[in-house]
């Protein structure tokens, strides 16, 4: 970098840090690489024709939604998530309980715009999703991390850590959470310990920020309830996105919660970017208006279960399973790779590139940068069947190489 402009940039250009995952796109981008690393929906289950159908919502309303629209978000879109919502969150919200927002991970960047102050504290689960710790730390956050096992945070730990962190005089602002289907993890967070996570949080008085991005798409199971749905003090801000549940190309997303955080949420925004796309908000709204929604979700979980089906049967017959071990994701996008002593996964990917396979490290996602050594994460929503076969046989033969 030129020396002048080195020493221009703020603090945060100095220590921002990018994500690993765009970090390794041009090694996925070579010809002939199966990719398991980035969490990408399956363009072929994408609902073209009926968004085409939606999208003529345009040369009707075209004068109101080609003009700006407001920062909180299109009226009719807010309305139809107000209702639609109403079984996750355990009552009808407000419309203005609710922000549009530029994806998911917009949510979390207004938020820590809302919340932290250069060397506040969050609390997440560790490992977690390296996209929203990114972000975090971009705002000058530090970590205070709590283990996890297949039922999601180890909740029992967390009044200890809290304890400890007052006495040294720490602020901590809020807690992220991945409630369904995590990412990485794969698991989920059961309801006893959502219910003991919100006391706990009301206990301390610490915002809870529940990101659900993955919760519309469970396989197998009961749903469990949100601990939006649990919260009566106003403490959880809820969050959830169409990218996983339409297509990640809208750029839609939504968060709902204490209406004077949303306020302040979105206060941020008019300065980010005015607004989320009226263009995009209003397509997605003529498209739920129809019913398309309704009717497409069935069909994506019953073709992403058969994907996690296909991958969990070809783990089984092509993996030394003495040396590899996972949990079985009951819904969502990924699966949680831990490997023997002995076969370092950085050591494992080096191999696995060579054979034309990829996926992501497990060091990642973990914010305090320990941990994750014999870990990695792959994507089962993205690859076709005949490329998930041929990649984990790759994978097999490259474990088998380091044994």
């Amino acid at each position: 970098m030129n020396d002048l402009i080195e020493t221009l940039l703020s603090r945060s250009a100095r220590n921002i840090k990018p994500s690993p995952i765009r970090e390794i796109l041009h090694v996925i981008r070579q010809p002939g690489m199966i990719s398991f690393a980035g969490g990408m929906p399956d363009p072929d289950i994408f609902p073209v024709a009926q968004f085409y159908e939606a999208s003529s919502i345009i040369a009707r309303e075209g004068k109101d939604i080609l003009q700006y629209g407001t920062t909180e978000g299109y009226p009719p879109l807010k309305d139809f998530l107000s209702t639609w919502n109403t079984p996750k969150m355990g009552r009808k919200i407000q419309p203005d309980e609710i922000l549009i927002t530029t994806g998911s991970s917009q949510v979390i960047d207004l938020l820590s715009w809302a919340l932290l102050d250069e060397g506040d504290y969050v609390v997440c689960e560790e490992p977690t999703f390296l996209g929203a710790t990114g972000t975090m730390h971009n705002h000058g956050a530090k970590f205070l991390t709590v283990p996890c096992d297949e039922d999601g945070m180890m909740v029992d730990l967390l009044p200890d850590i809290i304890e400890k962190a007052i006495s040294e005089g720490k602020k901590i602002k809020f807690i992220y959470t991945i409630v369904n289907f995590h990412n990485p993890l794969g698991c989920d967070l059961s309801l006893d310990r959502r219910k003991k996570l919100l006391a706990i949080a009301k206990e301390y008085g610490i915002v809870i920020l529940e990101d659900d991005p993955y919760g519309h798409l469970r396989f197998e199971g009961e749903d469990v309830p949100s601990i939006f749905s649990m919260d009566r003090d106003g403490l959880v801000i809820f969050a959830c996105s169409f990218s996983k549940i339409l297509a990640p190309g809208t750029r839609v997303a939504w968060c709902a919660g204490n209406r004077d955080l949303i306020r302040k949420m979105a206060i941020f925004k008019q300065g980010i970017d005015t607004c989320t796309s009226v263009v995009a908000q209003s397509i997605v709204y003529e498209y739920c208006r129809l019913g398309h929604l309704e009717a497409f979700l069935p069909k994506i979980i019953e073709h992403y279960r058969k994907k996690r089906d296909q991958m969990e049967a070809a783990l089984n017959t092509h993996l030394p399973l003495d040396k590899i071990s996972w949990l079985k994701p009951k819904g969502g996008f990924f699966y949680w790779m831990t490997t023997a002593p002995g076969i370092p996964a950085d050591k494992l990917l080096q191999r696995a590139l060579e054979k034309k396979v990829a996926f992501v490290l497990g060091n990642a996602f973990y914010p305090t940068g320990v941990g994750g050594t014999n870990n990695f994460r792959m994507c089962f929503t993205f690859a076709s069947p005949e490329m998930t076969e041929t990649g984990i046989v790759r994978l097999g033969e490259a474990i088998r190489e380091m044994i």
